[in-house]
């Protein structure tokens, strides 16, 4: 059985990251896929919860934290913690990093989303994580925001 490369996706140029986030996760709801988002730091992770309950009044994307016992039953998951597909109980799910690092489990991932800022700071941060990826073997596509108007 051949081994399945992993393919990461950074999204440049977002006026708003966690907004552009929010969008990334309603399409690919909408798509039908499952998606782990990841951020080790608490503090951002509940702004990104709540962001979610309100970013859109008519959207509405199910989601609740890892550890929460109706994550099994929701296909978006949030967590501090590094969790592979199978742990999350997601085996197909996609991961959406928000984190400043590559998450430690990114091998485990067939699909990786990056949403990157338009500003120096993320910028800065999402090239160390683009030659990481690069590093580990996996794909790295990226795609230019400024010049779309639909994530």
């Amino acid at each position: 059985m051949p081994e399945i490369r992993t393919r990461v996706d950074f999204a440049f140029g977002a006026p708003d990251r966690w907004r552009a986030a929010c969008q990334v996760l309603a399409r690919h709801h909408g798509a039908g896929h499952e998606v782990v988002v990841y951020c080790a730091q608490a503090e951002p992770l509940r702004a990104f919860d709540t962001l979610l309950w309100g970013f859109e009044p008519t959207a509405f994307i199910p989601h609740v934290m890892a550890d929460d016992p109706r994550a099994a039953q929701t296909p978006i998951l949030l967590t501090p913690q590094p969790l592979t597909p199978e742990q999350a109980g997601k085996p197909q799910a996609w991961l959406l990093n928000l984190d400043i690092a590559c998450p430690p489990m990114a091998a485990q991932y067939q699909r990786i989303l990056e949403i990157v800022a338009a500003d120096d700071a993320d910028t800065t941060a999402a090239r160390t994580r683009w030659r990481e990826y690069k590093q580990l073997g996996f794909e790295v596509v990226g795609h230019d925001l400024a010049s779309r108007k639909r994530l």
